[in-house]
């Protein structure tokens, strides 16, 4: 499986920014009034938007990162608009440490990495790097890792022990356009007030 690209953290990134998780639900009503309520999402997607107040097309502005707009449009015709994945690394919510993630049943070998939130837990979208995996707080080797988001032991941990895992993790996302609306301040000077994307599974 090939590593789709990250989406570029840049200077000139400003606020505020929008993270909005999404879940669907089909609803269907009875002429008692009563409904009946099926939950089509497992785990919620993710929805985000970002500001950029400042980007750079001449090289004048270095605190802006030299030709950002550049960087920034290149990514977005790169990905072809909504056709092509990437990967986007939230700074509030992209490391896992110590992480449990389920307990051995002496037949389970293949487990997914995850992730909680509050007392909410699912599954990461894409693994980046796995620091450490610990199996009844040992450390563990005789694992493979398949992206984007599991590993399976050689052999399965014994009934009762707690598997857990640190490491890092993305959002993997599409643009929910096909259209971006850059707009120049001034000579050099851009901005782009609204970047959306969501996330997939």
């Amino acid at each position: 499986m090939t590593t789709p690209p990250t989406f570029p953290a840049l200077p000139g990134q400003g606020w505020s920014v929008h993270k909005k998780p999404v879940f669907s639900t089909r609803v269907a009503s009875h002429v008692s009034g009563r409904e009946v309520r099926a939950g089509l999402y497992a785990h919620a997607l993710y929805e985000f938007e970002l500001t950029f107040n400042g980007l750079d097309s001449s090289g004048e502005f270095a605190g802006l990162q030299a030709q950002s707009l550049q960087i920034l449009m290149g990514f977005f015709l790169t990905a072809q608009g909504r056709l092509n994945t990437f990967l986007y690394v939230d700074p509030t919510d992209s490391a896992a440490t110590g992480q449990f993630i389920g307990t051995g049943d002496g037949s389970t070998t293949t487990f997914t990495l995850g992730r909680a939130i509050g007392g909410y837990f699912e599954p990461v979208s894409y693994v980046t790097a796995i620091f450490g995996v610990t199996v009844n707080g040992a450390p563990a080797s005789n694992y493979s890792f398949t992206a984007p988001n599991t590993i399976t032991f050689a052999g399965a941990p014994i009934a009762g022990q707690a598997v857990a895992w640190t490491g890092t993790y993305a959002f993997q996302c599409r643009f929910l356009d096909d259209q971006m609306d850059f707009e120049e301040i001034t000579s050099g000077a851009w901005q782009n007030k609204s970047v959306k994307f969501r996330s997939i599974r």
